[in-house]
């Protein structure tokens, strides 16, 4: 009975955002749906809780080559990403009227954010996952300043690249399935022994890795978190970034125990993981702190997911998924923190405890959900190099996080840090959400009991006092560090802007021979005319 409600919730999903759209079409209903829309993640949210007690769950519609899947890992983030798009939609929507194109945009990129979750073929798969980055476009740029068009120029070239790498990789995986199915569990099945399987890796792990914002493909993402408005950041930060663990998650091969792959993944992880908390120091706007923070963070989850693969632990998915669900809830209440605090300087003290618990969350502040993402991602991270590295994780990340709070108390009411009053009115109530849901979600995964011993409380305590004492040896040295600009990156890409010029002919020779794959021509197809929908909606 459950699988048959849970059947239904899923084609909700996906269908209620949709049939919103589509009233976007008539003039005179188009301001209604807009304002509805934060209603529309309701069925996704109840698929993804039904989801989390029952077992996977698949419907396939062979008609339209159109399959959907709801297993452990998914029914977290989609439970987390949903309600987070109904929280933050309420706060905008209800609270204010943004332009048509801005809440098209934040429609059609909800829609992707949740479909990434569920879709389980390849077309699908690429159609959401292409909302999730492209319509992202009209929310970065959401005040039209000139610093947001151009952050939201180079996140589009990014966002286009990690399409780009995926297609490629796409048609690799179906051109490795010998019975021509593009269900993703059937083109992963035939990946370990597909001749495509090595070049069909590196393309996955760049391109979601792009997404993920994984060193040296970061730029973008201080760049836009620095320039959009709060609402925007708080969703793309939350639940934007996490199709990218998600693909990680349904395209690498964990149960083939790839040892040379899973190095590698897990190097360049940690790599994020430091250099994140490296650069992130130097800066000082609140927002880019934490843009930095997620690149850090994101590093973490990767290098979760290289160890998995090297030790063939298909099991690691979920705990991979609670940690990222964790952080899509702290990240997401970090940033409308700063909107708080720059909306309202003459706020109570009890503030700063507040925010201070919330940032210091993902370092594994004990009794935090923080605390419940590592204590799940302890197999990954349970002995040697790896156990090492993950620990002097937890006392960049909670360095970071101090430095985080220090530039907090500078936060001035910008436009880029504009947050509607009623998002302003409920931070309290989200800063504690933050912290509690994740009690709530990890039974799916664990058992609460472990998080109360003694050893597990002082695991979460002295990173804290190290990072405690770090800070204070470099509080006085701030001024004496190195200024290095946000988006670091992208400079160097900028620069060699020009000279990519000269592979034009060969892109033009690789889109040739795409397009004679016909789900890659449907797939464009579909995303084109969605793009021009948009377009015309907005005006």
């Amino acid at each position: 009975m459950i699988e048959v409600l849970v059947d239904w919730l899923l084609v909700a999903s996906i269908f209620a955002p949709l049939a919103l759209l589509d009233q976007c079409f008539s003039k005179s209903l188009r301001p209604q749906a807009l304002a509805l829309q934060w209603l529309a993640p309701a069925p996704a949210l109840a698929a993804g809780l039904l989801g989390l007690g029952a077992g996977p769950v698949n419907l396939d519609f062979p008609a339209l080559r159109l399959s959907l899947r709801l297993d452990q890992p998914g029914a977290l983030l989609l439970t987390v990403a949903a309600l987070l798009w109904m929280v933050v939609g309420a706060g905008v929507f209800r609270s204010e009227q943004p332009s048509s194109r801005v809440g098209v945009a934040w429609l059609l990129t909800m829609i992707g954010s949740l479909g990434v979750f569920v879709a389980a073929d390849l077309i699908s798969f690429y159609l959401v996952y292409a909302l999730v980055s492209i319509p992202a476009y009209g929310l970065i740029a959401w005040e039209g300043l000139p610093n947001s068009k151009r952050a939201a120029g180079v996140y589009m070239a990014f966002a286009i690249a990690g399409e780009a790498l995926l297609l490629l990789a796409f048609a690799l995986l179906a051109a490795g399935e010998p019975q021509g199915s593009l269900r993703i569990v059937d083109v992963m099945a035939a990946l370990p022994a597909s001749p495509w399987r090595d070049l069909a890796l590196a393309l996955l792990i760049a391109g979601f890795g792009m997404k993920m914002g994984l060193a040296p493909l970061n730029g973008w993402m201080p760049l836009t978190y620095r320039a959009a408005p709060i609402p925007a950041a708080a969703v793309l930060s939350g639940a934007g970034v996490k199709a990218g663990v998600i693909g990680l998650i349904r395209f690498l091969p964990l149960g083939a125990a790839l040892e040379n792959w899973g190095l590698a993944l897990a190097a360049i992880g940690f790599f994020s993981a430091f250099y994140g908390v490296a650069i992130g120091l130097t800066q000082k706007n609140p927002k880019t702190v934490l843009a930095y923070s997620s690149i850090s963070q994101m590093g973490v989850i990767a290098a979760a997911l290289g160890m998995a693969l090297m030790a063939g632990d298909s099991g690691a998915s979920s705990s991979v998924a609670f940690y990222a669900a964790n952080h899509m809830l702290v990240k997401a209440a970090l940033f409308l923190t700063i909107g708080a605090f720059a909306a309202n300087r003459a706020a109570p003290l009890w503030r700063l405890p507040l925010a201070g618990a919330l940032a210091l969350s993902l370092a594994g502040l004990p009794f935090s959900g923080g605390a419940l993402a590592k204590l799940a991602s302890k197999t990954q991270f349970a002995s040697g190099w790896a156990a090492a590295l993950a620990s002097a994780s937890s006392v960049a990340t909670a360095l970071l996080m101090l430095h985080f709070l220090s530039r907090l108390r500078r936060a001035t009411a910008r436009a880029e840090n504009a947050t509607p009053a009623g998002l302003v009115r409920v931070w309290p109530a989200l800063a504690v959400g933050a912290l509690v849901i994740p009690w709530a979600l990890y039974p799916a995964v664990g058992d609460l009991s472990d998080a109360f011993g003694l050893a597990k409380l002082w695991d979460g305590v002295w990173p804290l006092l190290i990072a405690a004492a770090l800070a204070y040896v470099l509080y006085d040295l701030q001024d004496r560090l190195p200024r290095i600009h946000e988006g670091d990156s992208v400079v160097a890409y900028e620069k060699a802007f020009d000279k990519s010029l000269a592979l034009g002919g060969a892109f033009e020779g690789i889109d040739a021979r795409l397009r004679q794959w016909p789900a890659a021509g449907l797939s464009l197809v579909l995303i084109a005319l969605v793009l021009a929908a948009a377009t015309a909606l907005g005006r």
